[in-house]
């Protein structure tokens, strides 16, 4: 017995309507050819820099020198006691506070309104304090799941989930932030310095420096990592200290660390060596933003 397989009969194409326009595609329809477009790679966008160390070592007065003007969001209040030293290098130095943005929502509404054109460098002092303001500002607005449950700690949102809203609140930060780098401004987040033991597969685990900025020990809704992957640059501001016989000598002297070390968490796309750091010296500047 002889079998023939029937070939498949070509479609018509549909028929115009009976006003003359195209008919309307079906949801099997295939869809219009579309072509991929490329661009150019921007060469005007502005650096993200995080800055962190030890209180007192010249995180501040670092940023201050950045290129400015520079808009200070001084939520530690650190300007006022720097203020006279500012003043011996005023020739040198362009700093203004943005004023009235103290709480999450005043953050915010400056960086979205409108009068920033000349700024070059956005300077947040310090992303520790407006971490905490993010706190505050979730436990105030993100109810419970269960409305009638009243949330006066990130705990009362049950395990884990207190962490997950101020990390997508943070969020929004740097997504504000990413704007003003659009527009070709630079920006700098300083933060306060914490130890972390790093787990180390090969070996014992150690501790090192990090920035101080929410980070469960689950991983999750870390914003210290999300903000590293984030940053263009961690750079890690630390004392130069000789261990000898477990005791530790300090020389005074100051370094800026651009790559990762077992002592601290850094990266940088622009730099590789360490750098003196020299009170109201604008080199870095000119090292790191190529």
């Amino acid at each position: 017995m002889t079998t023939t397989t029937s070939r498949p009969v070509p479609l018509a194409p549909p028929r115009p309507n009976h006003n003359g326009t195209p008919p309307q595609r079906g949801s099997g329809a295939p869809a219009p050819e579309s072509r991929v477009a490329f661009g150019t790679i921007a060469s005007q966008t502005g650096h993200r820099i995080v800055l962190y160390g030890p209180g007192g070592i010249g995180k501040t007065t670092l940023a201050a020198t950045a290129p400015g003007p520079v808009a200070f969001f001084d939520l530690d209040d650190s300007l006022p006691r720097l203020r006279a030293a500012f003043a011996e290098h005023a020739a040198q130095l362009d700093v203004r506070p943005v004023e009235g943005a103290t709480a999450w929502a005043g953050i915010r509404e400056a960086l979205h309104a409108s009068g920033w054109d000349g700024i070059k460098t956005i300077v947040v002092d310090s992303a520790t304090r407006a971490e905490e303001l993010a706190v505050a500002h979730t436990l105030a607005t993100v109810p419970h799941e269960k409305k009638e449950i009243v949330i006066r700690r990130l705990e009362d949102y049950g395990f884990g989930k207190g962490y997950q809203h101020v990390y997508d609140t943070f969020l929004t930060l740097l997504g504000d932030l990413d704007q003003h780098t659009r527009a070709g401004r630079h920006v700098i987040l300083i933060c306060h310095d914490c130890t972390n033991t790093v787990p180390n597969p090969h070996g014992e685990d150690w501790l090192r420096y990090e920035p101080r900025l929410q980070a469960p020990g689950s991983g999750k809704a870390s914003i210290r990592l999300r903000v590293r992957e984030w940053a263009d640059h961690v750079l890690f501001l630390g004392y130069d200290i000789d261990v000898r016989d477990g005791k530790g000598t300090g020389s005074g002297t100051r370094t800026i660390y651009p790559s990762e070390l077992p002592h601290c968490m850094a990266k940088s796309r622009t730099m590789a060596d360490p750098l003196p750091l020299m009170k109201f010296d604008p080199a870095l500047w000119t090292h790191l933003l190529k």
